[in-house]
């Protein structure tokens, strides 16, 4: 695919970027496939995904409670739990509002680790990383922003949020729908947006506007973007997956250069 090679209109040091289609096949790749990339918020994808599996182990259940009183494993995956982005304050109650939180995501850790007597980091490993061969990815600091990984990982993962094997389809399918719909809220680098659609770990693009995937991506599209200038996405209705890693910070350059790759990558794959 000509379209990756975008990256290298970035104003990045170094990119590395794929395509991954469902079955997953890599459509087309540009870059290091093994340099390692810090991940920032990306790293809320294998937080989550470590949760379902635990989910569906039996260590938790959805409304197990987690986080602040009247909280659940629910509303910290889906950031509705009312805490504030980065510290153990909360300022509105359980479900009310989309309040984008890295401290949701260590009490969703903190509550995985209780429940299964086992620290979270060992947790992931064993149920995530090493299942999925994921030879180079580690989570170096927090579960909601922590993670470092390289473009060959990633692309495994994207082929996992595709056509899951560690995970039910069904499972799946609840993360990716919105979970307390019509919910407003801040998302970061775009603004107030309403409703502010979430799944459970996964952004979902619905009509959000301004947004960090492209125009023409489907309103079912899910993924995260990071912080240190990553993104994920997965776009149903496309049939495929795009990776994006760069080691310059997210800013002015990313909103403007990503929803034109991600339209750019579209329209390649709809020839």
């Amino acid at each position: 695919m000509d379209s990756v090679r975008l990256i290298e209109q970035w104003p990045v040091d170094n990119a590395a970027a794929a395509v991954v289609s469902a079955d997953g096949t890599v459509l087309g790749r540009h870059g290091d496939g093994t340099r390692v990339f810090r991940l920032a918020s990306v790293t809320k994808l294998f937080t989550a995904y470590t949760a379902l599996i635990a989910i569906e182990e039996g260590v938790v259940e959805l409304d197990t409670p987690a986080g602040p009183e009247g909280s659940t494993i629910r509303h910290l995956l889906a950031h509705t739990a009312g805490l504030a982005f980065d510290e153990d304050r909360v300022l509105a109650e359980p479900g009310q509002r989309r309040m984008y939180s890295n401290a949701g995501f260590q009490w969703l850790a903190d509550a995985l680790a209780e429940h299964s007597g086992i620290g979270f980091k060992a947790y992931q490993d064993e149920a995530l990383f090493q299942p999925l061969r994921l030879e180079n990815t580690r989570l170096d600091g927090s579960p909601g922003a922590g993670a470092v990984s390289t473009l060959d990982d990633l692309v495994l993962f994207s082929a996992e949020l595709q056509r899951p094997k560690l995970l039910s389809p069904d499972t799946l399918a609840t993360a990716t729908r919105v979970a307390f719909p019509g919910v407003t809220g801040v998302l970061p680098g775009f603004g107030h947006q309403k409703p502010n659609d979430w799944g459970l770990g996964f952004e979902i693009r619905d009509g959000k506007s301004p947004h960090w995937t492209g125009e023409n991506s489907s309103p079912r599209t899910f993924g995260h973007f990071g912080q240190s200038g990553t993104f994920l996405w997965v776009d149903p209705d496309a049939g495929a997956a795009c990776i994006a890693l760069t080691d310059r910070d997210f800013g002015p350059w990313a909103a403007q250069a990503w929803p034109a790759f991600t339209d750019a990558v579209l329209a390649e794959l709809r020839r």
